[in-house]
């Protein structure tokens, strides 16, 4: 459990507040955060998300090297189907590969083996071929809802 400060409160009210544009990287949140007159630094909102997701409140992916983090249901093992173009993620089961992971890790004698299985592609909107490689904002839309 992390400590509670009032700028690690404002960090996790802040990214609960982008749920729905999926997942979302230390230097926009800082942004969002600054924007609504919230003095902290940037490594505090680098650090905070870090804590958040080593405590199991948020989920994290890397994309291109950039870590994203997003707010996460805590419990259950999940991963994530995240869009190329516009963010959008769903939480996807995965059976098979828990399955595996433990059947891997117990055939070479291994304990505790952790694992991260994110899948990026084009959500159904997105895979339209004007759309492909272009986030909605770029054609007049929006991100739509997870």
């Amino acid at each position: 459990m992390i400590r509670n400060t009032r700028q690690r409160d404002a960090i996790r009210h802040a990214l609960d507040d982008t749920r729905s544009q999926g997942f979302i990287g230390a230097q926009q949140l800082y942004s969002n955060l600054r924007a609504t007159g919230m003095k902290i630094s940037l490594s505090t909102v680098y650090r905070g998300l870090h804590e958040l997701a080593v405590a199991g409140e948020a989920d994290t992916v890397q994309n291109e090297g950039e870590s994203l983090f997003r707010v996460c249901a805590p419990g259950a093992r999940h991963h994530h189907l995240v869009c190329r173009s516009c963010g959008k993620t769903v939480e996807v089961e995965g059976d098979e590969v828990e399955r595996w992971v433990e059947r891997v890790t117990r055939e070479n004698g291994y304990a505790q083996a952790s694992h991260v299985v994110d899948l990026f592609g084009y959500c159904p909107t997105c895979t339209n071929s004007a759309l492909v490689g272009r986030s909605c904002d770029d054609i007049g839309g929006s991100r739509h809802a997870n």
